[in-house]
């Protein structure tokens, strides 16, 4: 299987950072998911309980960064890559996090991680 499920640019409001000043406000991070499925099952039946439910994948990214408060990307990542492939079973993933604005010069800084087998 070579199937994935695509998510980008998923905007999420997140407390994130090692200033003390970041701590104190809600900065938007953009987020990019790939995700191993079967999208075999899906495409023939048209049933979205065969499907990876892709409002759900969204659903739980944003209550995760309700939740959960890291000072880097990286911790930021690796949580949010766990979560994700445990609550839903996926057994490869990517996944793309931006931190627009971060730095001035550039347009966006982020991490990019891929964890899990792919199929």
């Amino acid at each position: 299987m070579t199937d994935t499920v695509l998510i980008e640019g998923l905007a999420v409001d997140a407390v994130i950072g090692v200033y003390g000043w970041e701590r104190e406000i809600s900065q938007q991070l953009l987020i990019d998911l790939e995700l191993a499925w079967d999208n075999l099952a899906p495409g023939e039946s048209d049933d979205l309980s065969h499907a990876l439910d892709y409002a759900a994948v969204c659903e739980v990214v944003v209550a995760h960064f309700r939740t959960h408060q890291p000072q880097l990307l990286e911790a930021a990542a690796e949580a949010l890559a766990g979560k994700l492939r445990e609550d839903f079973g996926v057994p490869w993933l990517r996944l793309v996090i931006r931190k627009p604005g971060a730095v001035p010069q550039a347009r966006s800084v982020g991490v990019s991680i891929e964890r899990g087998n792919r199929p």
